[in-house]
């Protein structure tokens, strides 16, 4: 089966990929309906992009068959190694539900697809799996899609820092970013593209346990938590991931929120907050 990847034009306006701008050497990845930037030094994405059919969405069953990519050095991977023996998670960056959609053997294939490890991030699980803070916004995007029978692009990417925990060969993210893209007026001829961009941040509670920073190799996970989301602007998003958002930072609706004033980061505690 073709791995066609991410499609820009899937919004039938410019939703680009957002790639790195500090000269990091990445490796793209296609994939059903989703592609990975795998930055390969330090062994996890640069940056994902996946495309969500919302009239078109399939459930399926989980799987979780977690595998390397072939097309990659087993070297350039966050391996199984990695979280073995330990609370850390194998964090989907593309979740699975999100590219299951088109024919049933393309969304079979999807489903399968985003178990690779390039996919993945060292989470720990309250952050993988607590239902209001992240998990809880990305189930707000999908359920919006398949209400809708809308089309949405979501990015997905860790935020590398120099004072991340370092384990096992590769230094877990301290936060993720993320950015929804969709249209409005979709079925008219020029359609307006709009975005939102959110950070996860758990330095706080790294402060508190004196990892923030920590330096030299180590084979304890670090006890990450407790979470904060943050709605933040999208070009902000750009400068704290050196990644090319621009055309994604001009549809920003932050700045659009009446009453909000000067856009800023904006904490959130459940997906009913955010400004679309």
């Amino acid at each position: 089966m073709r791995e066609a990847g991410y499609d820009a034009a899937f919004l039938a306006v410019g939703a680009l990929l957002p790639r790195p701008t500090d000269g990091r050497t990445v490796v793209e990845l296609p994939y059903p309906h989703f592609t990975v930037l795998l930055d390969t030094e330090a062994r996890l994405a640069a940056s994902t992009g996946v495309n969500i059919d919302g009239a078109a969405l399939h459930d399926l069953s989980r799987g979780d068959r977690w595998h390397l990519d072939a097309r990659v050095p087993e070297s350039a991977q966050t391996g199984p190694e990695v979280y073995a023996r330990n609370d850390l998670d194998r964090g989907h960056l593309v979740r699975r539900r999100d590219p299951v959609w088109g024919e049933r053997a393309v969304a079979v294939a999807a489903n399968e697809a985003t178990f690779a490890y390039p996919n993945a991030a060292p989470q720990a699980a309250p952050f993988n799996q607590r239902p209001e803070l992240w998990a809880g916004l990305e189930d707000h995007v999908l359920a919006y899609a398949s209400a809708h029978a809308h089309r949405v692009s979501v990015f997905t990417g860790p935020v590398r820092e120099p004072d991340d925990p370092p384990y096992r060969g590769i230094r877990i993210p301290r936060r993720f970013w993320k950015i929804a893209a969709w249209t409005a007026r979709p079925d008219d001829a020029a359609p307006e593209l709009r975005t939102a961009g959110f950070v996860l941040d758990q330095t706080p509670a790294l402060e508190e346990l004196g990892l923030a920073g920590r330096r030299g190799a180590t084979d304890e996970p670090p006890p990450l938590g407790p979470f904060l989301t943050y709605q933040v602007p999208v070009a902000e998003l750009g400068t704290l991931a050196r990644l090319d958002v621009a055309a994604l930072a001009a549809a920003d609706r932050l700045g659009f929120e009446p009453g909000l004033g000067r856009a800023g980061w904006r904490l959130l505690s459940g997906p009913e907050q955010v400004a679309l």
